[in-house]
């Protein structure tokens, strides 16, 4: 079992940065692949981004490319998404999800944080 918590949600202004953290419990977190999600309210959940376990490899979608960047720090158990030059489009709950065996299904989410940029 994996537990996940986010954290460092906020207000914010356009054009500002925000960096969202994800701390997972169990001792297996590093054989994991994490991701991102997001949810704005009346639409569908959208991917954001991932990272393997290792953190050598991450894919983004289209929307944040260029903006947003994901890390871990395994020794941490943790997993970072920075975002950069927040637009008013990117409010939404970011969650993280653990994939444990890489196949891009995610086992495990956490309780979301909630990010609003304001125009």
């Amino acid at each position: 079992q994996v537990h996940l918590v986010e954290s460092g949600g906020g207000l914010v202004q356009a054009g500002g940065s925000l960096r969202l953290s994800c701390a997972a419990s169990g001792r297996t977190f590093n054989t994991y692949a994490m991701a991102w999600f997001r949810q704005a309210p009346g639409k569908e959940r959208e991917f954001v981004g991932r990272i393997s376990w290792s953190g050598g490899y991450t894919y983004y979608a289209d929307s944040v490319k260029g903006r947003f960047t994901i890390s871990r720090d395994n020794a941490k158990n943790t997993v970072y998404l920075q975002m950069n030059s927040l637009k008013p489009e990117d409010t939404a709950v970011y969650y993280c999800a653990a994939d444990p065996t890489s196949t891009g299904n995610y086992d495990y989410w956490g309780q979301g944080t909630q990010v609003t940029v304001s125009s």
